[in-house]
């Protein structure tokens, strides 16, 4: 029992975990991606006029155009993202929807997005967040793009397609059945 323990613990200890290759990717699309696509859901449910109200008051040029672009941005690239199709192409707009978030609203409150300011009999009470939070969502876009989408994506399975038509395999019903780009085997 004694050398199982002292095996898992060496095991578990160093990364990468024992775990097959791209499974990284797996939580960070579920987490961007359904972060991004709240986030869009909640300006579109609000009412879109509101959040262009915003950009109109803080002296955003162009405040319709940005406001629509960023809602669209946010829906249609969370799904994306999700499903982890076309992620370098989906993260670049997603990436500028942060760095100008970052810049016009997140920097004058600092850094840390948890702002603990008081708590009474009604609860916690928060001040305005700063920049944490969107500068891990751009790292987390930044790995997905350097690391790849990962097994389970539509990325994955046009990569696992092409890998196999181009070793002259292109009708590899293995690779094509896994979509995941994971190989399980050849037929």
């Amino acid at each position: 029992m004694h050398m199982t323990f002292a095996y898992t613990l060496r095991r578990l200890a160093f990364a990468p975990l024992p775990a097959p290759p791209g499974f990284f990717a797996l939580p960070l699309r579920l987490m961007v991606g359904y972060g991004f696509l709240e986030h869009g859901y909640a300006k579109l449910a609000r009412g879109p006029d509101v959040f262009i109200g915003i950009l109109h008051a803080i002296g955003m040029p162009f405040s319709l155009f940005l406001g629509w672009a960023t809602i669209l941005i946010e829906v249609i690239g969370g799904l994306l993202i999700l499903c982890g199709a076309l992620v370098p192409l989906a993260s670049l707009p997603m990436i500028v929807v942060l760095l100008v978030a970052i810049f016009t609203v997140h920097l004058p409150n600092g850094f840390s997005s948890i702002k603990l300011i008081a708590y009474d009999g009604s609860g916690a009470h928060f001040g305005q967040p700063g920049y944490e939070t969107d500068l891990l969502y751009v790292a987390a876009l930044l790995a997905l793009c350097f690391g790849g989408a990962g097994p389970l994506s539509l990325d994955g399975c046009v990569g696992a397609r092409r890998r196999a038509e181009r070793r002259g395999r292109g009708k590899s019903r293995s690779s094509a059945r896994s979509c995941s780009g994971v190989r399980l085997g050849e037929d």
